[in-house]
């Protein structure tokens, strides 16, 4: 497989800003249901960030690229998916600075990085229903894959379809961490909104329809 460059990156987070921005009203919906009402608000920001940041002359360097992404998502958007989101992208970053071209092992690295980092920053585990249980079984799957020497293509629809499988497993669950977590049993059976960011994030990345087969 040829080396993922700085080009495809700057696509990736071109997509994830536009998918962000197509959902806002979407995410609105869902944490008004279980939270505060104030995740479309800040999907815009993060999607406006991304998008002017995509829109720069990127550096050679894929890692120091993606870092800085999550800097400029965290002077955008200082609210808790803004932070988890901005966590992410430089943990991710950190693991390949240096690098011109990553490959598919690098991308898991990468994911699972990550996710290290959003469970650190945001004290959520798997189980506990947020975005957590999108991103754990998707780093999982992504490794599997590499370690299977599945292609690309393969890889990303086994990350994407562990990713919607871990939100619709917690959906009938109750809520355990923030504001969410406060209205307990109201939150059974309800999407979270972060779990469904996650997916729509990740969708963007590996380039794959928000909810395809």
């Amino acid at each position: 497989m040829a080396g993922i460059g700085v080009g495809e990156v700057r696509g990736a987070i071109g997509r994830v800003a536009s998918a962000l921005s197509e959902n806002r009203d979407h995410l609105t919906e869902l944490d008004q249901a279980m939270g505060d009402g104030d995740l479309g608000i800040t999907a815009g920001k993060m999607a406006n960030a991304l998008s002017a940041y995509a829109e720069q002359e990127p550096p050679e360097d894929v890692g120091t690229y993606v870092a800085q992404a999550g800097m400029a998502v965290n002077r955008a958007a200082s609210s808790s998916l803004g932070t988890l989101l901005a966590t992410a992208l430089m943990r991710a970053g950190k693991e390949v600075r240096g690098k011109g071209e990553v490959s598919l092992e690098d991308l898991a690295r990468m994911l699972s990085a990550a996710e290290r980092g959003v469970q650190e920053r945001g004290k959520a585990k798997p189980g506990d229903k947020t975005i957590i249980d999108v991103l754990h079984p998707a780093a999982q799957a992504l490794a599997e894959a590499v370690a299977e020497g599945a292609s690309q293509e393969d890889a990303a629809e086994r990350t994407i379809r562990a990713a919607r499988e871990g939100r619709d497993a917690v959906t009938p669950q109750r809520s355990k961490i923030g504001r969410a977590g406060w209205i307990g049993e109201r939150t059974e059976g309800l999407v979270d909104p972060g779990c469904e960011a996650g997916v729509i994030i990740l969708s963007a990345i590996l380039d794959h329809p928000k909810e395809s087969a």
